[in-house]
Order: C-alpha cells, then structure tokens, then sequence
C-alpha cells in the first residue's frame, strides 16, 4: 500500500506524538500547522521533511491525508473553515467524537474518519513510547480509508480496533478504566493519611498492588483475576472495613459500598462466590447503604 504523505493541524501532545511515530515508520510527514509557531517549529525541527506553516490550509494543500488534531470542541470548525479537494482524507484523534464533525470536509469530496489511540498521555515525549502496544479505535467512510488507518496503527506498533457502535460508549470505557481509577487510587491513597503517613507514601506502596493487578488482569482475564473480601464471601473482614471508613473516611464509605455491590456478579461469574453467599452480601451491602 502506497503510504500518502501526511500532515497535521493543530498537534497536542497526542498530535506530536502520532507524527514523529509516523515518521519513524516511514510515512512522509510533509506539514505541521498551529497556532503556537515556536511549538510547530520545534516539531516540525524533530521530522525530517517536515515544514512548519502559519496557516492550515498550507498543510491540507500539501498532503494526501491530514490529521486534525485540535481540541475536540473546536474540530468542527477548524474543518469548516478549510478547503478540501475530492480524494484527499481529513481524520480526527478524538475518543468521544463520531466522524460527522468532519461533515464539510465529507461535503467537498475528502474522505474522512477518526483514529484514537487508546492510551493514556500526559506529555508528549513518553507518549511516543506508549503507542507501541495500543489499540486504536478507527472509523471511516471509506474502505480503503480504513485499511490505510489500521495500516498506520500497524506501522507505529499498534492494533486496530474497527467502532461500529456508539463513540460515546467506547470513549465511556475509556474514562472508566483510566481516569476513573487515578480518582479511585486518590481515594485510597488519601487514606493512608490517618495511619501517619502521606498521600505520595500511600500511593507509592499501592503502586505495585496495581501493577500486580494489572499483571493478573493480563494473565488470567476476567473474571479469574479478581480477589479479595468480595471474591471469598468475607463478610466479616468487609464489615471491619466499613467500620473504619465510617470513623476515619466517610466520605467513601459509599463508594466501597457501590463497589463492592458491583464486584459481587464478577466473584459469581469467577465460581468463588456462591449464591448464597452473594445473597447474604448483597443484603449486607443494603444495610450498609441504609446505615450510611
């Protein structure tokens, strides 16, 4: 497969990050365009090949295919304030937005899809790094698009994932299993402050706890690697910790309590968990919920 020559508008961290990969595997990165020149010329400076333009509209008339990577809630104008020509695609990075934010550019003939990493990127320099291994979510309008995109997915040491169902429900799991488990571990790190040390020292003796979960998650999958008071039926020890949460943590006594609730079907499905063993913690777990 050819591989088209390719440009960016507006690069974040994930646009950088998609760009020098891109590079490295071998697609011609010809523009970069932004609103921030000393940042466009720093990475155009990283690619070799690439210019660095002021104005958009140069970096979707030099390329074949151009990644619009601005924050989501400006993509669609971005898009509409572009010219497109017939046979050239626009794609967007967003996990929550569907392609018809790229309708205008649909309207004048491009192709047009969406290619997300699924991944995790607080700066640009490790997210580099991080796009060996992931997925990335593609959608497009056009079967050869598709087989381009999941081509470049391949090419950075990624895995393509084809959405045919809601955006916003894949971008939900997405917030779920990262996002919310930095809150998650913020309320569990916070409670490390009541047995004399600090937050930074409760997360930082709870980090291998995670990876070691992690590590099982990828062994064994669900339902298998979960343990725990849930998983044994441990009544008892899931009492103390309710005790002790309603003394020190009130706060997230509720949220053990949601939690735990939502573990019960998992140790069921595992075969740890009787049924009456999940009945007498589901009623427990009522309790719980009425006692506050």
């Amino acid at each position: 497969m050819d591989r088209p020559r390719v440009a960016f508008v507006g690069p974040g961290t994930v646009g950088s990050a998609l760009a020098v990969a891109l590079s490295r595997a071998g697609y011609p990165v010809v523009a970069i365009a932004g609103r921030s020149p000393a940042s466009v010329r720093a990475l155009a400076d990283r690619i070799a090949g690439a210019e660095a333009l002021d104005r958009p509209q140069g970096a979707v008339d030099a390329a074949d295919l151009v990644f619009v990577t601005v924050p989501d809630d400006a993509i669609r104008s971005v898009v509409e304030g572009l010219t497109w020509r017939t046979g050239s695609s626009a794609v967007h990075c967003s996990g929550a937005a569907s392609i018809d934010l790229l309708d205008a550019a649909a309207a004048q003939g491009a192709d047009v899809g969406s290619f997300h990493p699924l991944q995790t990127f607080a700066s640009a320099e490790p997210a580099i790094e991080k796009l060996a291994g992931s997925r990335f979510a593609i959608e497009a309008s056009d079967v050869a698009l598709e087989a381009r995109l999941t081509e470049m997915a391949r090419a950075v040491g990624g895995r393509a994932i084809t959405l045919r169902g809601s955006k916003g429900l894949y971008h939900a799991s997405a917030v779920l299993a990262s996002n919310a488990l930095v809150t998650l571990l913020d309320a569990a790190a916070s409670l490390w402050e009541d047995l004399g040390l600090t937050k930074a020292e409760g997360l930082n003796a709870l980090l291998p706890l995670v990876r070691g979960t992690v590590s099982n998650l990828e062994a064994t999958g669900l339902p298998r690697a979960l343990t725990g008071p849930v998983a044994r039926g441990d009544v008892g020890t899931i009492d103390r910790n309710l005790s002790a949460l309603r003394e020190h943590a009130p706060e997230t006594a509720a949220l053990y309590v949601e939690l735990a609730r939502r573990t019960i079907p998992i140790a069921e499905a595992k075969g740890s968990l009787s049924p009456e063993a999940a009945a007498v913690l589901r009623k427990r777990l009522e309790e719980a919920s009425q006692d506050g």
